[in-house]
């Protein structure tokens, strides 16, 4: 029987994993003698994005933060899992299909010079898509829907004559948003947005993709190693590990009340306010390599906590009293000191 997405939620994302052949050529594994090398990027891993809410994924780069934003959009397929969009399967659809579905479908990438054609006016790379998708018949028509884009993410009109290069950093990236809304999304996908700007830049775009999503209900896959940036977005938040999904829930409950060691070490990434606390030993040590990652918890190696348990049996996602799941078994078993942090501070 196939799964059915809720009707409070846009996307279901049902134990998806992805697995990429890193090996060398056939010939070199054969005169050296040595297997093949599989990285896997996503780890099975299953969430729900309310509608008209933000779905905030954070953690540390090479976490496998991008590659979800990729399988979700289609420019990868999934080694394994299911992908549904208001309950289609679009698991194994390519990108751009199908069209009545896609098109409700956007992504705003982390470099906005880098997803602009440089040789197209703005006119011809907002344009491109209403003319793609029947959204607009004559070229009057293009002209008029693009000049309101323009206008409704804070651009002059005549800005559609430009190249991409006339624009600073923060308009190019208003101009990626202006060509995400062409086809009237329902679910925009954010892949680091705002990463590459200046912080006062950065508060801009923010401030304009919350009243776009206010204004159209558009619901949010917000990709981000920013926790003051997700903090001011998110509605519901996974922290992600060497490509699993070690915490999700509530974003004030996560914030207020980590249950899993490595969300407590990014939480103290987070400058504070107040000045002194409670001492808190910190976490040490590297991401392990994901073509080899340690047996039992993933995170077992850098966590204060770790035990015999951690080393050897992998943990599941399990709920907590504060509504958030975690996976990890210091909290199973109650061996995760108390901490809370406001996120007031």
């Amino acid at each position: 029987m196939t799964p059915q997405i809720a009707p409070d939620d846009i996307l279901s994302v049902q134990n998806i994993s992805k697995r990429f052949d890193v090996s060398e050529p056939f010939l070199n594994r054969l005169i050296e003698r040595r297997p093949r090398r599989i990285l896997t990027a996503v780890n099975d891993i299953s969430f729900d994005v309310p509608r008209g809410k933000t779905f905030a994924v954070v953690g540390e780069s090479g976490c496998g933060k991008s590659t979800v934003a990729r399988l979700l959009m289609g420019l990868h397929t999934p080694s394994a899992g299911a992908i549904r969009f208001e309950g289609t399967d679009i698991t194994h659809m390519p990108p751009g299909n199908p069209p009545e579905l896609r098109h409700r479908m956007q992504m705003i990438f982390q470099d906005p010079y880098a997803s602009l054609n440089p040789r197209w006016r703005v006119r011809d790379i907002i344009g491109e898509p209403l003319k793609n998708f029947g959204i607009c018949k004559t070229r009057a028509e293009v002209t008029r829907e693009v000049e309101k884009l323009l206008s409704q993410v804070g651009l002059n009109p005549a800005d559609a004559k430009k190249f991409p290069h006339e624009f600073s950093g923060g308009q190019r990236q208003r101009l990626s948003i202006a060509r995400a809304l062409t086809t009237r999304p329902e679910l925009l996908i954010c892949d680091e947005p705002t990463s590459a700007l200046d912080v006062s830049v950065q508060s801009q775009i923010l401030n304009l993709m919350k009243d776009l999503q206010d204004e159209f209900n558009m619901s949010y896959i917000f990709i981000s190693h920013d926790l003051a940036v997700v903090w001011y977005m998110a509605d519901v938040l996974a922290v992600m590990y060497l490509g699993k999904i070690v915490e999700v829930g509530p974003k004030e409950q996560i914030f207020e009340n980590p249950q899993h060691p490595y969300t407590r070490l990014l939480m103290e990434t987070v400058p504070k306010l107040t000045v002194g606390g409670t001492e808190r030993t910190p976490v040490a040590g590297e991401v392990p390599n994901p073509i080899s990652p340690p047996p039992g918890c993933s995170f077992h190696p850098r966590c204060p906590l770790a035990n015999d348990t951690c080393r050897s049996v992998a943990p599941a996602l399990h709920l907590r009293a504060g509504g958030q799941k975690s996976a990890c078994h210091a909290a199973d078993e109650g061996r995760l000191p108390t901490w809370l942090r406001l996120a007031a501070e």
